[in-house]
């Protein structure tokens, strides 16, 4: 006997419907957003005008706004979503720096999973952004690209076409040509300035260290630079050849100068309870229009309070 499943009255899912968005060059001066919106979209009620203004569906510059006295000046652009609100990340430890239909470029705080283990799914950097790109669409994909440590702070990249993936992973070395970290260490390395070279194996406890038997690890190189010093911290800028788990922790312990609150490799003291770690700068060629993308995110502001 067939059974037919009953939804209750008003609880049935709203059928997606794309977003509807008119966008505006901004050619000459205007003293406020809704003398504009009235002249732009003369053919709709003021009340209908009122309503995009009210329900985030106006962007100036990519950016939602409800001012309705916000100023226009040439070369400003407008983008109104006819269809619902313009859907925006609001994460207090995730924030979008950069995306467009195949990559998107955030800022990851402390604390956060890149992505999900076995003991937890949800909450990460990517469950979070996949949420956000589903309610885009929900026919949108996302793709992690690479990873940082949850205790470290900064940009990544994660793709959102299986082209882009592809191309970043597959050719990965080629592809970056840049990434910049900025660390806290105790003390103050010397020399000033050099490189760290080691092969890194991992125990059965996950503790990465390293060797000098290339059968047992795999080659990482580490570029450091001492940017200043204050009391008992410095201010590391590092830059990677490769891109090993826990790299720039084990070698920065290798030279006897550990991160600040590392505990796991060799840091006794934790003043800004975190791990002083926070990738800086992201370089790369874009995986499908092969533009030079080139972003940098500011230092967090407990780091300049220790140096």
């Amino acid at each position: 006997m067939a059974r037919h499943l009953i939804t209750k009255p008003g609880a049935e899912r709203a059928p997606f419907r794309p977003d509807n968005i008119i966008t505006f060059d901004i050619s000459e001066h205007f003293d406020g957003l809704l003398d504009f919106l009235y002249q732009a979209l003369a053919d709709r009620k003021r009340t209908t005008v009122h309503d995009y203004l009210r329900h985030n569906q106006v962007m100036v510059n990519d950016t939602v706004t409800r001012q309705w006295d916000q100023a226009l000046n040439p070369g400003d652009a407008v983008c109104i979503n006819t269809t619902r609100e313009f859907q925006t990340l609001r994460n207090p430890r995730l924030r979008i720096v950069y995306q467009d239909d195949d990559i998107i470029v955030v800022n990851k705080g402390y604390g956060l999973l890149s992505m999900g283990t076995d003991t937890k799914r949800d909450g990460t950097a990517y469950s979070i952004l996949r949420d956000y790109v589903k309610r885009l669409d929900p026919a949108n994909k996302l793709f992690i690209v690479h990873r940082l440590d949850q205790q470290t702070s900064g940009l990544m990249l994660f793709a959102r076409s299986l082209q882009a993936k592809e191309a970043m992973q597959h050719n990965w070395n080629n592809m970056v040509l840049e990434r910049k970290y900025v660390a806290i260490v105790q003390g103050c390395p010397e020399p000033a300035e050099g490189v760290i070279k080691s092969y890194l194996a991992e125990t059965a406890a996950h503790e990465v260290y390293s060797t000098d038997d290339p059968t047992k690890g795999k080659l990482a190189v580490t570029r450091y630079r001492v940017l200043r010093t204050r009391g008992a911290f410095s201010l590391v800028e590092l830059s990677l050849d490769t891109g090993r788990k826990n790299q720039i922790r084990v070698h920065l312990k290798d030279l006897g100068f550990p991160i600040v609150g590392d505990r796991r490799y060799g840091s006794p003291v934790s003043p800004i309870h975190r791990l002083a770690l926070h990738a800086l700068t992201l370089r790369f060629v874009h995986p499908v229009t092969r533009k030079d993308m080139n972003f940098t995110c500011p230092m967090p502001p407990g780091f300049s309070k220790l140096v």
